[in-house]
Protein backbone atom coordinates (compact mmCIF):
# COMPACT_ATOMS: atom_id res chain seq x y z
CA UNK A 1 0.00 0.00 0.00
CA UNK A 2 0.91 3.36 -0.63
CA UNK A 3 2.01 5.34 2.03
CA UNK A 4 0.00 8.27 3.60
CA UNK A 5 2.74 10.14 4.59
CA UNK A 6 5.84 9.59 2.15
CA UNK A 7 5.78 8.04 -1.95
CA UNK A 8 8.75 6.85 -3.34
CA UNK A 9 11.10 8.59 -0.79
CA UNK A 10 14.72 8.59 -0.31
CA UNK A 11 17.19 9.70 3.03
CA UNK A 12 19.51 12.24 2.22
CA UNK A 13 22.72 10.23 1.81
CA UNK A 14 24.75 13.28 2.87
CA UNK A 15 23.02 13.54 5.56
CA UNK A 16 22.92 9.61 6.73
CA UNK A 17 27.00 9.61 5.41
CA UNK A 18 27.51 12.64 7.90
CA UNK A 19 25.00 10.50 10.83
CA UNK A 20 27.52 7.65 10.00
CA UNK A 21 31.25 9.62 10.74
CA UNK A 22 29.12 10.56 14.11
CA UNK A 23 28.33 6.92 14.83
CA UNK A 24 30.77 6.04 17.88
CA UNK A 25 31.50 9.01 20.03
CA UNK A 26 32.11 8.28 22.80
CA UNK A 27 29.84 10.60 25.51
CA UNK A 28 31.80 11.73 28.55
CA UNK A 29 29.94 9.05 30.53
CA UNK A 30 31.51 6.66 29.02
CA UNK A 31 34.96 7.49 28.48
CA UNK A 32 34.19 8.52 32.93
CA UNK A 33 34.02 4.82 32.83
CA UNK A 34 36.84 3.54 30.89
CA UNK A 35 38.73 5.50 32.93
CA UNK A 36 38.08 4.70 36.09
CA UNK A 37 40.67 2.76 38.69
CA UNK A 38 39.25 0.10 40.26
CA UNK A 39 39.18 0.98 44.11
CA UNK A 40 38.99 -2.31 47.02
CA UNK A 41 37.10 0.54 49.13
CA UNK A 42 34.45 2.62 47.94
CA UNK A 43 32.45 3.31 51.07
CA UNK A 44 29.24 4.86 48.86
CA UNK A 45 28.23 1.12 48.20
CA UNK A 46 28.46 -0.62 51.22
CA UNK A 47 25.75 2.55 52.09
CA UNK A 48 23.31 1.59 48.70
CA UNK A 49 20.35 -0.17 50.08
CA UNK A 50 19.93 -3.99 49.09
CA UNK A 51 17.55 -4.60 46.39
CA UNK A 52 14.67 -6.10 48.42
CA UNK A 53 13.27 -9.35 47.36
CA UNK A 54 10.55 -9.55 44.63
CA UNK A 55 7.57 -7.39 45.21
CA UNK A 56 6.37 -8.07 41.91
CA UNK A 57 4.28 -10.78 42.27
CA UNK A 58 2.93 -8.84 45.69
CA UNK A 59 1.87 -5.60 43.66
CA UNK A 60 0.25 -8.01 41.01
CA UNK A 61 -2.01 -9.93 43.88
CA UNK A 62 -3.29 -5.85 44.43
CA UNK A 63 -4.78 -5.76 41.07
CA UNK A 64 -6.69 -9.44 41.09
CA UNK A 65 -10.16 -8.19 40.20
CA UNK A 66 -9.68 -6.54 36.85
CA UNK A 67 -6.77 -8.82 35.75
CA UNK A 68 -9.40 -11.51 36.10
CA UNK A 69 -11.76 -9.55 34.00
CA UNK A 70 -9.37 -9.95 31.08
CA UNK A 71 -8.70 -6.06 31.52
CA UNK A 72 -5.25 -4.59 31.14
CA UNK A 73 -3.82 -1.82 33.28
CA UNK A 74 -2.60 1.48 31.61
CA UNK A 75 -0.51 4.41 33.05
CA UNK A 76 0.68 7.09 31.36
CA UNK A 77 4.65 7.96 32.39
CA UNK A 78 4.68 11.84 31.40
CA UNK A 79 7.73 12.88 32.74
CA UNK A 80 11.60 11.54 32.55
CA UNK A 81 11.90 10.57 36.27
CA UNK A 82 8.86 8.65 36.59
CA UNK A 83 9.80 6.76 33.41
CA UNK A 84 13.23 6.08 34.78
CA UNK A 85 11.67 4.93 37.97
CA UNK A 86 9.22 2.92 36.69
CA UNK A 87 11.80 1.11 34.66
CA UNK A 88 14.67 1.09 37.43
CA UNK A 89 11.87 -0.66 39.85
CA UNK A 90 10.65 -3.66 37.37
CA UNK A 91 13.87 -4.37 36.60
CA UNK A 92 14.96 -4.47 40.14
CA UNK A 93 12.31 -6.79 40.89
CA UNK A 94 12.15 -8.78 37.76
CA UNK A 95 11.94 -12.53 38.81
CA UNK A 96 12.12 -14.48 35.52
CA UNK A 97 12.64 -12.25 32.05
CA UNK A 98 13.20 -8.81 30.83
CA UNK A 99 13.32 -8.25 27.12
CA UNK A 100 14.44 -5.00 25.89
CA UNK A 101 14.68 -3.55 22.18
CA UNK A 102 15.37 -0.09 21.21
CA UNK A 103 16.51 2.10 18.39
CA UNK A 104 18.93 3.99 20.76
CA UNK A 105 20.77 2.50 24.07
CA UNK A 106 23.58 4.86 24.36
CA UNK A 107 26.95 4.38 26.88
CA UNK A 108 26.11 7.99 28.65
CA UNK A 109 24.83 8.32 31.91
CA UNK A 110 21.34 6.93 31.91
CA UNK A 111 22.52 3.93 29.75
CA UNK A 112 25.64 2.92 31.67
CA UNK A 113 23.19 2.48 34.80
CA UNK A 114 20.43 0.98 33.32
CA UNK A 115 23.28 -1.54 32.17
CA UNK A 116 24.95 -2.09 35.61
CA UNK A 117 20.65 -3.03 36.70
CA UNK A 118 20.51 -5.32 34.34
CA UNK A 119 23.30 -7.01 34.97
CA UNK A 120 22.12 -7.25 38.47
CA UNK A 121 18.79 -8.74 37.70
CA UNK A 122 21.05 -11.51 35.63
CA UNK A 123 23.22 -11.95 38.52
CA UNK A 124 19.56 -12.60 40.52
CA UNK A 125 19.30 -15.50 37.56
CA UNK A 126 16.43 -12.90 35.63
CA UNK A 127 17.20 -14.30 31.70
CA UNK A 128 17.93 -10.52 29.86
CA UNK A 129 17.49 -10.45 26.28
CA UNK A 130 18.61 -6.70 24.32
CA UNK A 131 17.64 -6.00 21.08
CA UNK A 132 19.05 -2.96 19.58
CA UNK A 133 19.38 -1.34 16.39
CA UNK A 134 22.46 -1.20 14.90
CA UNK A 135 22.36 2.46 13.50
CA UNK A 136 22.75 4.19 16.80
CA UNK A 137 25.17 2.01 19.21
CA UNK A 138 27.92 4.02 20.72
CA UNK A 139 30.35 3.27 23.04
CA UNK A 140 33.11 0.56 22.98
CA UNK A 141 32.56 -2.79 21.98
CA UNK A 142 34.46 -3.81 24.61
CA UNK A 143 30.85 -2.82 26.63
CA UNK A 144 28.56 -4.99 24.69
CA UNK A 145 30.65 -7.89 24.33
CA UNK A 146 31.32 -7.87 28.74
CA UNK A 147 27.54 -7.65 29.16
CA UNK A 148 27.16 -10.34 26.78
CA UNK A 149 29.63 -12.35 28.27
CA UNK A 150 27.35 -12.87 31.23
CA UNK A 151 25.34 -16.21 30.66
CA UNK A 152 21.88 -14.88 31.88
CA UNK A 153 22.22 -11.76 29.22
CA UNK A 154 21.73 -12.06 25.16
CA UNK A 155 22.72 -8.89 22.94
CA UNK A 156 21.47 -9.11 19.56
CA UNK A 157 22.30 -6.15 16.79
CA UNK A 158 18.86 -5.46 14.55
CA UNK A 159 20.28 -5.15 10.55
CA UNK A 160 24.28 -4.77 11.53
CA UNK A 161 25.20 -3.22 8.15
CA UNK A 162 26.95 0.23 9.11
CA UNK A 163 28.00 0.37 12.76
CA UNK A 164 29.13 -2.53 15.07
CA UNK A 165 31.63 -4.43 14.05
CA UNK A 166 32.36 -2.11 10.88
CA UNK A 167 35.07 0.22 9.12
CA UNK A 168 34.47 3.09 8.06
CA UNK A 169 35.11 1.38 4.12
CA UNK A 170 32.85 -0.84 5.14
CA UNK A 171 30.27 1.28 6.53
CA UNK A 172 30.43 3.70 2.99
CA UNK A 173 30.78 0.44 0.78
CA UNK A 174 27.34 -0.94 2.36
CA UNK A 175 25.74 3.10 2.03
CA UNK A 176 27.17 2.23 -1.72
CA UNK A 177 26.02 -1.14 -2.61
CA UNK A 178 23.13 -1.65 -0.29
CA UNK A 179 21.45 1.33 0.30
CA UNK A 180 17.92 0.47 0.59
CA UNK A 181 19.42 -2.31 3.03
CA UNK A 182 21.01 -0.37 5.32
CA UNK A 183 18.01 1.99 5.50
CA UNK A 184 15.61 -0.61 6.98
CA UNK A 185 15.80 0.05 10.30
CA UNK A 186 13.98 -0.57 13.77
CA UNK A 187 12.35 2.19 15.56
CA UNK A 188 10.26 0.31 18.00
CA UNK A 189 10.85 0.30 21.70
CA UNK A 190 9.59 -1.96 24.32
CA UNK A 191 10.62 -3.21 28.16
CA UNK A 192 9.06 -6.32 28.96
CA UNK A 193 9.20 -7.84 32.33
CA UNK A 194 8.00 -11.17 33.34
CA UNK A 195 5.96 -11.53 30.35
CA UNK A 196 3.38 -9.61 32.42
CA UNK A 197 4.38 -5.71 32.55
CA UNK A 198 5.65 -3.62 29.56
CA UNK A 199 6.43 -0.40 28.61
CA UNK A 200 6.34 1.36 25.51
CA UNK A 201 6.29 4.75 24.11
CA UNK A 202 8.49 7.62 22.34
CA UNK A 203 11.91 7.12 24.63
CA UNK A 204 14.70 5.73 23.93
CA UNK A 205 17.50 4.51 26.35
CA UNK A 206 19.82 7.61 26.70
CA UNK A 207 20.14 10.64 29.31
CA UNK A 208 17.78 13.26 26.98
CA UNK A 209 14.76 10.82 27.27
CA UNK A 210 14.80 10.99 31.30
CA UNK A 211 15.71 14.73 32.12
CA UNK A 212 19.27 13.61 32.87
CA UNK A 213 20.88 16.04 29.98
CA UNK A 214 22.03 19.31 31.41
CA UNK A 215 21.54 20.93 27.59
CA UNK A 216 18.40 19.73 25.95
CA UNK A 217 15.83 17.18 26.91
CA UNK A 218 12.72 15.80 25.58
CA UNK A 219 9.11 15.94 26.48
CA UNK A 220 7.87 12.72 25.96
CA UNK A 221 5.48 9.52 26.49
CA UNK A 222 5.62 6.08 27.87
CA UNK A 223 2.44 3.70 28.56
CA UNK A 224 2.86 1.19 31.30
CA UNK A 225 0.90 -1.89 30.56
CA UNK A 226 0.31 -5.06 33.02
CA UNK A 227 -2.29 -7.19 31.99
CA UNK A 228 -3.56 -9.43 28.92
CA UNK A 229 -1.99 -6.74 26.60
CA UNK A 230 1.41 -7.41 27.00
CA UNK A 231 1.32 -10.88 25.57
CA UNK A 232 0.78 -9.24 22.33
CA UNK A 233 4.50 -6.85 23.03
CA UNK A 234 5.98 -10.38 23.73
CA UNK A 235 4.98 -11.92 20.76
CA UNK A 236 6.47 -9.24 18.40
CA UNK A 237 9.39 -9.35 20.50
CA UNK A 238 10.19 -12.74 20.16
CA UNK A 239 9.49 -12.43 16.35
CA UNK A 240 11.84 -9.42 16.33
CA UNK A 241 14.33 -11.82 18.40
CA UNK A 242 14.03 -14.57 15.94
CA UNK A 243 14.16 -13.08 12.68
CA UNK A 244 17.04 -13.16 10.01
CA UNK A 245 18.06 -9.58 10.68
CA UNK A 246 18.63 -9.84 14.43
CA UNK A 247 22.25 -11.05 14.95
CA UNK A 248 23.90 -12.76 18.25
CA UNK A 249 26.78 -9.97 19.34
CA UNK A 250 29.15 -12.94 19.13
CA UNK A 251 28.42 -13.58 15.46
CA UNK A 252 29.67 -10.09 14.62
CA UNK A 253 32.15 -9.04 17.16
CA UNK A 254 35.69 -11.64 18.00
CA UNK A 255 36.54 -11.36 21.46
CA UNK A 256 39.28 -9.09 22.31
CA UNK A 257 43.07 -10.05 23.58
CA UNK A 258 42.62 -10.16 27.81
CA UNK A 259 39.21 -9.76 27.90
CA UNK A 260 38.56 -9.32 31.54
CA UNK A 261 34.17 -8.67 31.45
CA UNK A 262 34.05 -9.60 35.33
CA UNK A 263 36.33 -6.62 35.71
CA UNK A 264 34.22 -4.40 33.76
CA UNK A 265 30.99 -5.42 35.49
CA UNK A 266 33.07 -4.46 39.00
CA UNK A 267 33.56 -1.16 37.42
CA UNK A 268 29.81 -0.46 36.30
CA UNK A 269 28.97 -1.21 39.65
CA UNK A 270 31.38 1.50 41.57
CA UNK A 271 30.21 3.70 38.81
CA UNK A 272 26.53 3.28 39.35
CA UNK A 273 26.89 3.34 43.37
CA UNK A 274 28.57 6.93 42.86
CA UNK A 275 26.02 9.35 44.13
CA UNK A 276 26.87 12.10 41.77
CA UNK A 277 26.06 9.38 38.80
CA UNK A 278 22.68 8.13 40.19
CA UNK A 279 21.28 10.67 42.65
CA UNK A 280 20.38 9.32 45.91
CA UNK A 281 16.91 10.75 45.12
CA UNK A 282 16.22 8.37 41.89
CA UNK A 283 16.80 5.18 44.18
CA UNK A 284 14.30 6.28 46.68
CA UNK A 285 12.00 6.79 44.32
CA UNK A 286 12.74 3.18 43.05
CA UNK A 287 12.33 1.80 46.16
CA UNK A 288 9.12 3.41 46.68
CA UNK A 289 7.80 2.51 43.72
CA UNK A 290 5.25 -0.33 44.93
CA UNK A 291 3.26 2.28 47.34
CA UNK A 292 2.83 4.60 44.31
CA UNK A 293 1.61 1.94 42.20
CA UNK A 294 -0.72 1.35 45.64
CA UNK A 295 -1.93 4.93 45.30
CA UNK A 296 -2.59 5.52 41.59
CA UNK A 297 -4.77 2.39 41.40
CA UNK A 298 -6.67 4.18 44.85
CA UNK A 299 -6.49 7.87 43.24
CA UNK A 300 -7.61 6.21 40.26
CA UNK A 301 -4.65 7.26 37.88
CA UNK A 302 -4.37 3.75 36.39
CA UNK A 303 -6.78 3.44 34.07
CA UNK A 304 -8.32 -0.35 32.97
CA UNK A 305 -9.30 -1.51 29.70
CA UNK A 306 -10.55 -4.64 27.73
CA UNK A 307 -9.49 -2.71 24.66
CA UNK A 308 -6.38 -2.63 24.11
CA UNK A 309 -4.40 -3.12 21.44
CA UNK A 310 -0.47 -3.40 20.10
CA UNK A 311 0.24 -3.05 16.69
CA UNK A 312 4.18 -3.46 15.62
CA UNK A 313 5.57 -3.91 11.34
CA UNK A 314 6.87 -6.56 11.00
CA UNK A 315 10.82 -7.04 10.83
CA UNK A 316 12.15 -5.64 7.51
CA UNK A 317 8.89 -4.25 6.99
CA UNK A 318 9.55 -2.67 3.32
CA UNK A 319 9.00 -5.06 0.61
CA UNK A 320 9.72 -3.32 -2.30
CA UNK A 321 12.83 -4.00 -3.69
CA UNK A 322 12.92 -1.27 -5.91
CA UNK A 323 12.46 1.56 -4.00
CA UNK A 324 12.07 2.92 -0.68
CA UNK A 325 8.74 3.34 -0.39
CA UNK A 326 6.37 0.72 0.81
CA UNK A 327 4.55 0.96 4.10
CA UNK A 328 3.61 -1.27 6.65
CA UNK A 329 1.27 -2.47 9.62
CA UNK A 330 1.52 0.40 11.51
CA UNK A 331 0.67 2.36 8.79
CA UNK A 332 -2.36 0.94 7.24
CA UNK A 333 -3.68 0.80 10.92
CA UNK A 334 -3.55 4.82 11.67
CA UNK A 335 -4.78 5.74 7.76
CA UNK A 336 -7.72 3.74 9.41
CA UNK A 337 -8.07 5.30 12.57
CA UNK A 338 -7.90 8.63 11.22
CA UNK A 339 -10.13 8.07 8.16
CA UNK A 340 -12.77 7.03 10.93
CA UNK A 341 -12.83 10.00 13.07
CA UNK A 342 -15.96 11.99 13.24
CA UNK A 343 -15.18 14.44 15.99
CA UNK A 344 -11.63 15.59 16.32
CA UNK A 345 -8.20 14.47 16.16
CA UNK A 346 -5.01 15.90 18.13
CA UNK A 347 -1.59 14.77 17.22
CA UNK A 348 1.80 14.83 18.99
CA UNK A 349 4.99 14.10 16.49
CA UNK A 350 7.88 15.71 16.31
CA UNK A 351 8.26 15.55 12.61
CA UNK A 352 5.73 16.39 10.20
CA UNK A 353 6.76 15.49 6.77
CA UNK A 354 3.26 15.01 4.78
CA UNK A 355 3.35 13.84 0.60
CA UNK A 356 -0.36 14.88 -1.32
CA UNK A 357 -1.65 11.24 0.13
CA UNK A 358 -1.23 12.48 3.63
CA UNK A 359 -2.43 16.02 2.94
CA UNK A 360 -5.68 14.21 1.45
CA UNK A 361 -6.28 12.40 4.58
CA UNK A 362 -6.55 15.35 6.58
CA UNK A 363 -8.14 17.55 3.86
CA UNK A 364 -11.06 14.93 4.00
CA UNK A 365 -11.44 14.79 7.92
CA UNK A 366 -11.99 18.46 7.94
CA UNK A 367 -14.15 18.55 5.02
CA UNK A 368 -16.19 15.87 7.02
CA UNK A 369 -16.19 18.19 10.06
CA UNK A 370 -13.32 16.96 12.35
CA UNK A 371 -11.00 19.46 14.30
CA UNK A 372 -7.56 18.84 13.62
CA UNK A 373 -5.06 19.83 15.83
CA UNK A 374 -1.17 18.94 15.62
CA UNK A 375 1.62 20.29 17.77
CA UNK A 376 4.97 19.65 16.47
CA UNK A 377 8.21 21.08 17.16
CA UNK A 378 9.15 24.89 16.17
CA UNK A 379 12.58 25.67 14.57
CA UNK A 380 13.79 26.92 18.16
CA UNK A 381 13.08 23.17 19.77
CA UNK A 382 13.76 20.70 16.75
CA UNK A 383 16.38 18.04 16.75
CA UNK A 384 16.08 17.37 13.82
CA UNK A 385 16.85 20.45 11.29
CA UNK A 386 16.11 18.68 7.96
CA UNK A 387 12.78 17.39 9.08
CA UNK A 388 11.77 20.88 9.90
CA UNK A 389 12.59 21.68 6.99
CA UNK A 390 10.62 19.25 5.33
CA UNK A 391 7.64 20.47 7.69
CA UNK A 392 8.21 23.67 6.44
CA UNK A 393 7.16 22.73 2.49
CA UNK A 394 3.28 21.97 4.11
CA UNK A 395 3.10 23.75 6.62
CA UNK A 396 1.08 26.57 5.04
CA UNK A 397 -0.65 24.10 3.46
CA UNK A 398 -2.05 22.11 6.27
CA UNK A 399 -2.95 25.98 8.13
CA UNK A 400 -5.08 26.81 4.74
CA UNK A 401 -7.15 23.41 4.71
CA UNK A 402 -7.70 24.22 8.29
CA UNK A 403 -5.12 22.02 10.70
CA UNK A 404 -4.90 24.07 13.79
CA UNK A 405 -1.13 24.14 14.05
CA UNK A 406 1.31 24.69 16.59
CA UNK A 407 5.03 24.84 17.07
CA UNK A 408 6.72 23.37 20.46
CA UNK A 409 8.47 26.21 22.81
CA UNK A 410 11.88 25.16 23.82
CA UNK A 411 11.01 27.32 26.50
CA UNK A 412 7.94 25.66 27.55
CA UNK A 413 6.19 26.23 31.16
CA UNK A 414 5.81 22.98 31.82
CA UNK A 415 9.06 21.74 31.80
CA UNK A 416 9.01 22.81 35.50
CA UNK A 417 6.22 20.53 36.08
CA UNK A 418 7.84 17.40 33.90
CA UNK A 419 11.94 17.71 34.87
CA UNK A 420 12.27 17.43 38.49
CA UNK A 421 16.01 16.25 38.78
CA UNK A 422 17.59 18.43 41.07
CA UNK A 423 20.81 18.67 38.59
CA UNK A 424 18.40 20.27 35.83
CA UNK A 425 17.92 23.78 36.13
CA UNK A 426 17.37 25.63 32.82
CA UNK A 427 18.11 23.07 30.21
CA UNK A 428 15.74 23.25 26.39
CA UNK A 429 13.22 21.25 26.02
CA UNK A 430 11.76 19.67 22.85
CA UNK A 431 8.98 17.63 21.38
CA UNK A 432 9.79 13.87 21.29
CA UNK A 433 6.48 12.01 22.12
CA UNK A 434 4.24 10.41 19.37
CA UNK A 435 0.58 10.24 20.35
CA UNK A 436 -2.90 10.88 18.87
CA UNK A 437 -6.31 10.90 20.50
CA UNK A 438 -9.56 10.24 18.32
CA UNK A 439 -12.31 11.29 19.49
CA UNK A 440 -11.38 11.45 22.73
CA UNK A 441 -11.58 7.98 23.14
CA UNK A 442 -9.06 6.85 20.80
CA UNK A 443 -5.90 6.87 22.20
CA UNK A 444 -2.47 5.88 20.82
CA UNK A 445 0.68 5.78 22.00
CA UNK A 446 4.02 4.99 20.43
CA UNK A 447 6.91 5.23 18.21
CA UNK A 448 5.27 6.45 14.93
CA UNK A 449 6.72 9.79 13.85
CA UNK A 450 4.67 12.03 10.54
CA UNK A 451 7.52 11.21 8.84
CA UNK A 452 9.10 9.31 5.55
CA UNK A 453 10.85 7.09 7.82
CA UNK A 454 7.99 5.98 10.14
CA UNK A 455 6.22 5.14 7.52
CA UNK A 456 8.11 3.39 4.54
CA UNK A 457 11.19 2.58 6.38
CA UNK A 458 11.66 2.13 10.00
CA UNK A 459 9.40 -0.45 12.01
CA UNK A 460 7.25 1.14 14.02
CA UNK A 461 4.88 0.02 16.94
CA UNK A 462 2.25 1.88 18.56
CA UNK A 463 -0.42 1.07 21.30
CA UNK A 464 -4.23 1.68 20.55
CA UNK A 465 -6.05 2.18 23.89
CA UNK A 466 -10.35 2.56 23.52
CA UNK A 467 -11.47 4.05 26.50
CA UNK A 468 -13.38 7.55 27.50
CA UNK A 469 -11.73 7.90 30.95
CA UNK A 470 -8.18 7.81 29.22
CA UNK A 471 -9.07 9.91 26.35
CA UNK A 472 -10.31 12.64 28.36
CA UNK A 473 -7.28 12.23 30.09
CA UNK A 474 -4.71 12.24 27.53
CA UNK A 475 -7.06 14.86 25.51
CA UNK A 476 -6.62 17.27 28.74
CA UNK A 477 -2.38 16.63 28.99
CA UNK A 478 -2.34 17.79 25.06
CA UNK A 479 -4.26 21.01 25.67
CA UNK A 480 -2.09 21.50 28.06
CA UNK A 481 1.03 20.97 25.72
CA UNK A 482 -0.56 23.74 23.20
CA UNK A 483 -1.34 26.07 25.39
CA UNK A 484 0.39 29.85 25.08
CA UNK A 485 2.92 29.08 28.04
CA UNK A 486 4.22 25.50 26.07
CA UNK A 487 3.44 26.29 22.28
CA UNK A 488 3.42 29.10 20.05
CA UNK A 489 0.42 28.67 17.38
CA UNK A 490 1.66 28.92 13.37
CA UNK A 491 -0.89 30.92 11.30
CA UNK A 492 -0.08 32.26 7.64
CA UNK A 493 0.18 35.89 9.10
CA UNK A 494 2.35 34.58 11.73
CA UNK A 495 4.78 31.67 12.64
CA UNK A 496 7.48 31.49 15.33
CA UNK A 497 10.56 30.95 13.48
CA UNK A 498 11.69 33.98 14.12
CA UNK A 499 12.45 32.88 17.76
CA UNK A 500 15.10 30.48 16.42
CA UNK A 501 18.62 31.19 16.58
CA UNK A 502 20.95 32.30 13.35
CA UNK A 503 22.52 29.33 13.20
CA UNK A 504 18.87 27.08 13.28
CA UNK A 505 17.45 29.15 10.64
CA UNK A 506 20.98 28.61 8.41
CA UNK A 507 20.83 24.85 8.97
CA UNK A 508 17.09 24.63 7.66
CA UNK A 509 17.54 27.08 4.94
CA UNK A 510 20.54 24.52 3.95
CA UNK A 511 18.36 21.21 4.66
CA UNK A 512 15.78 22.64 1.90
CA UNK A 513 18.24 22.99 -0.53
CA UNK A 514 17.44 19.45 -1.20
CA UNK A 515 14.37 18.40 -3.08
CA UNK A 516 11.77 17.14 -1.27
CA UNK A 517 12.04 13.85 -3.33
CA UNK A 518 14.91 12.82 -1.54
CA UNK A 519 14.68 13.41 1.86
Amino acid sequence: MQSFLFSHSKLNQCVLLLLLLLVGCTPSAYQALVEHQLSPDKPFCDTIEPIPASRLNEVWKGFTEPLEAGKTGIHLLEDGAGALTARGWLTDNATKSIDIQYFIFSADNVGLIAIERLLLAAKRGVNVRLLVDDLLVDGDANILQAVNAHPNISIRIYNPSINIGKSFVAKLGNIIVNFRGMNQRMHNKTFIVDGRVAITGGRNIADEYFDFNREYNFRDRDVLLFGPAVSQLDSSFDEFWQCPLSIPLELILDEPKDFEPKRLWTKLHQYACDPERFLPIFRQRILKAPETFATFNQQGHLVWSKNVRFVSDKPGKNTDERSLSGGGLSTDVLIGLLEKAEKNIMIQSPYVVLTDLGLGLFRNAINRGVQVQILTNSMAATDNYTAFSGYLRVRNELIKMGVELYEFRPDAALRRNLITSPIITDAVMGLHAKSMVIDEHVVIVGTFNLDPRSANLNTECVVIMDSPELGARMARLMRADIAPENAWPSTLEDNPDDKASFWAAFRVFLSRIVPKSIL
